[in-house]
């Protein structure tokens, strides 16, 4: 599984403009509502989800990068965006440094294969310092989504 494969184009962020931890979930759920994928549940309960999987633990997992994610009853099949944040965000990772890629993960409650699928996927593409940088470099949603059809 490659995050092509999950990843909505349209809901894609080269920019984020909020500045906090809850803001950037808010504000990619939004990129993602705006995108047509919830179609029966509101944005705010997506929002919901990812803050209350937060609660067990940060998905800040360190070296500037976060997977914040979530399973919920709203999405028939697995969805997610990127978002890059220039100046960085707090978000309780595990180094305590601030996030400037979060890969965002949200998929349906009967399908966890899927959802821990593309966690390690994700995981696994980030620890690649070059990726990273390469999104943290992008300056637009254009230029992600081609970094993410060319990923391995």
């Amino acid at each position: 599984m490659r995050i092509s494969d999950f990843v909505v184009k349209d809901a894609i962020s080269a920019s984020l403009r909020a500045s906090t931890k809850d803001g950037v979930i808010r504000e990619m759920v939004d990129s993602l509502s705006q995108a047509g994928v919830f179609r029966q549940t509101s944005p705010e309960e997506i929002v919901k989800a990812v803050l209350k999987r937060e609660l067990l633990g940060s998905t800040g997992i360190g070296r500037g990068v976060a997977i914040p994610h979530a399973k919920h009853a709203g999405v028939d099949r697995l969805v997610g965006t990127v978002a890059i944040s220039k100046n960085g965000v707090g978000f309780d990772s595990l180094d305590g440094e601030p996030v400037h890629v979060l890969v965002m993960l949200i998929s349906p409650n009967d399908r966890p294969g899927d959802h821990l699928r593309a966690l390690e996927n994700v995981s696994r593409r980030l620890r690649d310092e070059e990726f990273v940088m390469a999104l943290r470099q992008a300056g637009s949603p254009e230029a992600i989504w081609e970094l993410l059809l060319t990923e391995q």
